[in-house]
């Protein structure tokens, strides 16, 4: 199939009157993404290949596009260590759950047409490829999606901040935090119907506020970076695309509010 690279990351045009538009960016999947929430663990294939759909729909449209994923859905290794396990044994058990989904999002992927590359943090070569930075901008310079597998490769670390590493080692033009809801609310908008969504948001709002966005750290890093972030619902039909033809869509967090 015939794939259209976009522009290296740095940012793109900006259309009249809207935001700049998106060339490459790294969207985190989180593990709750990849299963039924009815039955509330492990992997559930039709979500996986709805999310494939809407994320080949976007890399055909020539977006670089990268992928971090977690792992809750299968293994919380925060939660896990409280139960008598080490917390660092824990952590890395997290990080295979997070190459189990990456494989099965791959396997999604390219029954979509998508030609894709897994890169592990924790080196299994016979499933993976190493994270090797280089390797990884040559694949999205050809049109492949990247999914990053591992988190970091390092316990006491997120998925959370694995995503804002890979995201500014591959200059990507912004960070897309995939949820199921619309984006980031003063309270859970689930069991109060009166909550209030957010436009904008600085980086220090959401450290202040304690915003369940991401954790702290990677926050943190992408404040100190400059790199924007994106809280958006994957699950509306062409959220995705919209955002990064440079719609307003979920809720930003920038430097500037």
């Amino acid at each position: 199939m015939g794939h259209k690279p976009g522009t290296a990351g740095g940012g793109g045009a900006r259309p009249a009157g809207g935001k700049p538009e998106l060339n490459r960016v790294l969207v985190k999947l989180s593990g709750e993404a990849f299963m039924d929430s009815q039955v509330g663990y492990g992997i559930d294939i039709d979500t996986v290949h709805s999310m494939a759909e809407e994320l080949a729909e976007v890399q055909g449209n020539g977006i670089q596009l990268a992928l971090v994923v977690g792992g809750g859905n299968l293994w919380r290794g925060g939660i896990e260590s409280r139960k008598g396990i080490d917390r660092a044994t824990a952590d890395y058990m997290g990080m295979l759950s997070t190459v189990m989904n990456a494989l099965a999002l791959q396997d999604a992927l390219e029954n979509h047409g998508v030609y894709t590359r897994v890169q592990s943090a924790i080196t299994m070569q016979e499933i993976a490829e190493p994270h090797i930075r280089r390797r990884a901008l040559r694949h999205l310079e050809k049109g492949r999606v990247v999914i990053f597998a591992g988190g970091t490769g390092n316990p006491y670390f997120s998925t959370d901040t694995a995503a804002a590493l890979r995201a500014l080692e591959i200059k990507a033009d912004a960070l897309l935090k995939a949820t199921k809801v619309d984006g980031v609310y003063d309270m859970d908008p689930v069991k109060f119907p009166e909550a209030k969504m957010f436009q904008r948001l600085s980086y220090l709002e959401v450290l202040n506020r304690e915003l369940e966005v991401m954790d702290a750290t990677a926050i943190s890093l992408c404040m100190d970076n400059s790199l924007p972030i994106v809280v958006f619902n994957l699950f509306e039909q062409g959220n995705l695309g919209r955002l990064c033809a440079g719609e307003d869509v979920g809720t930003v967090v920038s430097s500037e509010k």
